[in-house]
Formats: C-alpha cells, structure tokens, sequence
C-alpha cells in the first residue's frame, strides 16, 4: 500500500472538502403555537421556517439560529415588553411581521431588540409596525439591518414615541435599504463608531438620521422627506455624509451641532411635492475642520446658517440657489468660502465674466451692515424701508471698508456645479 507523504495527505484532505458541497443547515418547519418549544430545542445553525399565522409572543432567541417565513407569518407581542429579543450571536430573522410590544420608553420596549451578545445578528426584509422601538441594537458587533419596514406608533405624542432603528455601542453595524416612517426618529444612534447608515428612505418623522457622540462613520444615499429635519449630526468627527437628499423637511435639511473632521459632499436639499424647502438648507454651529462641496441647498428660508464659532471649514463647489437669504452669519470675522480659486454658486450674484473662466470677476459678500442689525436686533425689520438703513445701505455700497466682515466668496461660480461628486 503506498503512503503520501504528510504534507500531500493534508493537501488532499483539504481538497476533497473543497470539493463537496456545503451541508444545508438543518431546516424546521414551525407551525403556529410552536414557536417557543422550536427555540427551546433548536440547535445553533438550525432554519425555523415559520408557517403562516400568528404567533404569539414575547420570545427570546438564545441560539444561533434563523427564523424564516413570510409576511403571514405574523409575531405578535401581548402590548408590554419586548416581542423578541435576540441574545445570541449570528442570529438571522427574515420575511415576517413584528408588533405588538409595549409603550413604555425606560424599559426600551422594541420590536425587536438586539443584545451585547447578538454579534453579527442579520434583520432583513420584515415588517414592523406599531412597535414602540422598532430595532434596538444595544452592544452587538457588526449586526445588519437591512430592507426593513418599519412603521412606528402615531397615536403618541412625538416625544413619547420611538424609534425606528436605536443604536447603542454597536460598532461596525449597517443599516441599509430600509423605509422608516412614523415615530420619534427614524435612526438614533449614540456612543458608537464605524457605523453605515445607506440608501434608507425616510418620512412622517421629527429626525431623518439623528447622530450623538459616533465617530468615524458614514451616511450615504439616504432619503428624507416630510420630515422636520433630515440630518441631524451631532457630537460626531470624522462623519462621511455623502449624496443624501433632503426633501420638503421643514425645519433643517442638515444641521451640523459640534461635528469636527467630517466631509459633507454631493447632497441635495430641495422642495418635495406639496412641501416648501426647509427653514434652513443647512445649520453649522460650532462645527470645526469640516468640508463643504458638491452639495445643491435651494429654496430655502435661509440658505446655510453658519455661527457659533466655526473654524476652519473648506466651503466651496456648491450651488445656493433661490434661498430668500443666503447665508446668515452673525460675527465680524473675515470667512473665505473658495478653495483654489474656486468658489460657491449664488443664483443671486450679479457680475460678469470678462475672461470667460467660469468665475465672476467680482467677489460675493452676502451679508450687509443691514443685515448684522436686523438679525441682532429684530424689531429693526420695522425700520426696514427708512433713510436711515438706505443710507447705510448706500454707504456700504460705495464705500467697500465699511463692510461688517463676515463671508466673502472670492471667485464666485457663473453657473451652476453638477452635484452628487466633489463638484
């Protein structure tokens, strides 16, 4: 009998394993009033193919397991608590309806909520509806939330509500493709890192994507509409906010509270249908070292709101268009929004381009001595039409020094940049 050596032994070993295919996970069918003996006696890797029907709840998941079924496989909770709480890793729900939990926000009633030890947990393709929370990820690694919908309680008042999707300490979680409407916010996330929030579409809510204290994350291809605000960026550094639309939100397109380090590119803040644009296109206060380029802020009250101390940010390559003041800035410091000889779009900038390189021939300054006294000082709109402020208005005009400071644009765009890129 001849022998192979060791080492091609080993080889071939591990050549005859590739080559059979993989043993299916064993699969379960679950009938309705079995659920939890299933869960009680399943194996880790097995499937519970969950025939349609109601299945009542709660019910806590301590294996590595799959639940699978469609949406008439329906998971109801009895109105208090949680309805399934996942506390083992690699778990996987897929294809069914979850409501039913409880409505009290200090025990964090969800639809369904994942613990410190759901490491790697897959959500994909349910419906939950009238849960307080809809996903909780509260510790797990690197779960996935992905091509939900979630449709949260209305009957509260909005701050009694949940969430759509709660993170807590969840590094490396995704959360994509998802529709979210109704409740508090549609993502909350705080006390977290390396996070990506992608392509989710959200409405009927008070904030789109509401950020607190993460860093070193992304928010990317999202939608927000109808909302009061889109974006909501807080406590965070080092945030990638890239071609996210923000569509008829009232209050805020994007607002920047205390965001450092971060690139803001490619976004679109607009009119929807029967909602007007926001109050402000976007808000930075005391925000520091961020990027600004490639984003189209339109129609708003107030174009972009800039105070409180921000440093340091890199505004240029965007449009402003049609918003009835297009920057508010209260402060006396000199501000250059260009980089490289290249500036910002004003639909209001009136100037010529005599050398024909696409840059105005004379600077844009939106902020007028006027300006600094209505906005410090807003009973002053009563004097708006007096000699006094078209004589100062007049003044400034003729006589460049007596320019307050503030935003200077040195080479204004003549037409508009082609958002969705760095412009």
């Amino acid at each position: 009998m001849r022998y192979l050596p060791r080492a091609t032994a080993a080889i071939a070993a591990a050549a005859f394993v590739l080559a059979c295919p993989p043993v299916p996970a064993t699969e379960q069918p679950v009938a309705p009033g079995g659920l939890g003996a299933a869960l009680a006696s399943a194996a880790d890797g097995a499937v519970l193919r969950l025939a349609p029907g109601r299945y009542r709840g709660p019910f806590t998941i301590a294996r590595s397991v799959a639940l699978v079924g469609d949406s008439d496989a329906v998971i109801e909770g009895d109105g208090s608590g949680t309805v399934i709480t996942v506390d083992a890793p690699g778990v996987r729900i897929e294809g069914l309806t979850i409501t039913g939990s409880g409505q009290t926000l200090a025990t964090e009633d969800s639809g369904i909520f994942i613990t410190a030890a759901g490491d790697g947990t897959v959500i994909a393709g349910n419906h939950l509806r009238d849960n307080l929370i809809g996903i909780y990820l509260k510790g797990p690694d690197r779960a996935t939330v992905r091509d939900n919908l979630i449709e949260g309680l209305q009957d509260l008042r909005v701050n009694e509500r949940g969430n759509g999707v709660q993170l807590w300490n969840t590094p490396g979680s995704v959360v994509e493709g998802n529709r979210i409407r109704y409740g508090r916010d549609g993502i909350f996330v705080t006390t977290s890192r390396d996070n990506r929030f992608a392509g989710n579409h959200f409405s009927d809510l008070r904030f789109a994507v509401h950020y607190m204290y993460t860093h070193d994350s992304a928010v990317t291809d999202n939608i927000s509409t109808g909302n009061k605000v889109g974006y909501a960026l807080m406590y965070s550094n080092r945030l990638v906010v890239h071609n996210n639309r923000s569509l008829g939100d009232s209050e805020r397109g994007i607002f920047f509270n205390f965001t450092n380090e971060s690139t803001i590119m490619g976004n679109i803040v607009a009119p929807w249908k029967d909602h007007s644009s926001s109050e402000k296109c976007v808000f930075v206060y005391n925000s520091n070292f961020n990027q600004l380029s490639g984003n189209d802020f339109r129609s708003c009250e107030i174009g972009i709101h800039f105070t409180a101390g921000s440093e340091d940010n890199a505004i240029w390559g965007n449009n402003f268009i049609g918003n009835r003041n297009q920057v508010k800035y209260v402060g006396t410091r000199e501000l250059e929004w260009s980089s490289q000889q290249r500036g910002n779009y004003w639909s209001d900038h009136i100037s010529f381009d005599l050398d024909g390189d696409g840059t105005a021939n004379q600077a844009y300054r939106p902020n007028s001595v006027s300006d600094q006294i209505l906005w410090r000082y807003p009973m002053a709109k009563l004097l708006m039409n007096s000699p006094l402020l078209q004589i100062l208005q007049w003044a400034q005009s003729e006589f460049p020094a007596l320019h307050p400071g503030g935003v200077t644009d040195s080479y204004p765009l003549m037409s508009p940049v082609v958002t969705g890129g760095e412009g």
